[in-house]
């Protein structure tokens, strides 16, 4: 829109320009004011659209797992504990569901984890199969046969892992064997399912046969995303039989906990008690509580 009275006939060159110039000066003006308008229109201020424009600033990431206040949680007895598990399981064969115990930790994310393997006092997975990689024909391979291995040889067993034929539970291979097993290579196949034989976790071994009476009845355990899981007990145990393996693995997960550098601080947060259908529930650390059933009653299903 041009400014009255200013044309380009009654005006030269140069004034054209200037008058071209304030043209546009008053052209930006009108927007910004229509802007300013629409925003009081609207409710919203001026510095309402510079926060928005701003960028957001980036939460940092945690470097621990989250933690829950315990104090308003409701807890329970071992006793009481099985009391409601079993009333989820009602029906179900008493050596199907297992009783499951968590330990949480107050630790950092990417740390050492805790991993290890215990025999219980009253055994929960006794079908385990186990795989002992040794010479097919040496007294190596008679002994862990005697004991209840259920896999034993060197070149059938890498050919079958090649195939994709897994049928073991465990893996434990003989010190004169574990060199061919290495340039095998089942690293890449047995490693990423926790099977792999490795020295630092006792499973390369010079006595096949006590290696297997070890397995038999024992369990494993790792640390994962600061939670430390592992089957407890069948449910058809006592809560002595119960309590009797609660006390065994604390007792190890403890001595693991002081086995770590005195730079990492990782602690018991939380004990919680469940079943394969049952949800969890938060122990106190008491057998049983002042309105528990007795231990009697839980003994029978």
């Amino acid at each position: 829109m041009a400014t009255p009275g200013l044309t380009a006939r009654t005006l030269p060159t140069q004034h054209l320009r200037t008058a071209v110039q304030l043209n546009a000066h008053l052209s930006a003006l009108r927007h910004a004011n229509l802007a300013i308008f629409l925003r009081h229109a609207s409710g919203k201020s001026i510095g309402d659209n510079r926060a928005r424009d701003q960028p957001k600033k980036k939460k940092r990431a945690r470097i621990t797992f989250k933690e829950y206040n315990l104090k308003d949680a409701e807890q329970f007895s071992l006793c009481d504990a099985m009391r409601y598990i079993r009333a989820f399981e009602v029906g179900r064969p008493p050596t199907s569901p297992k009783y499951d115990l968590a330990v949480k930790f107050r630790t950092i994310k990417n740390g050492p984890v805790v991993r290890n393997r215990l025999r219980l006092p009253h055994a929960v997975n006794t079908s385990i199969r186990i795989c002992v990689i040794c010479p097919p024909d040496s007294k190596h391979a008679e002994a862990a046969k005697k004991a209840g291995a259920t896999v034993v040889g060197e070149e059938t067993v890498f050919d079958a892992v090649k195939e994709g034929r897994i049928e073991f539970d465990r893996c434990i291979c003989h010190q004169e064997s574990s060199g061919k097993m290495n340039k095998a290579g089942l690293g890449r196949i047995l490693g990423p399912r926790g099977l792999m034989p490795s020295a630092k976790f006792g499973t390369i071994v010079k006595d096949t046969g006590a290696a297997v009476r070890g397995l038999i009845g024992g369990s494993e355990y790792r640390e994962r995303n600061g939670v430390l899981r592992m089957a407890i007990g069948q449910l058809g145990f006592t809560p002595e039989e119960v309590q009797a393996n609660i006390k065994t693995f604390m007792t190890e997960v403890k001595k693991d906990l002081n086995s770590l550098s005195d730079r990492i601080n990782k602690e018991i947060d939380e004990v919680v008690l469940s079943s394969t259908n049952s949800p969890g529930f938060t122990l106190n650390g008491d057998f049983r509580g002042p309105n528990s059933p007795s231990s009697r009653d839980l003994s029978v299903l």
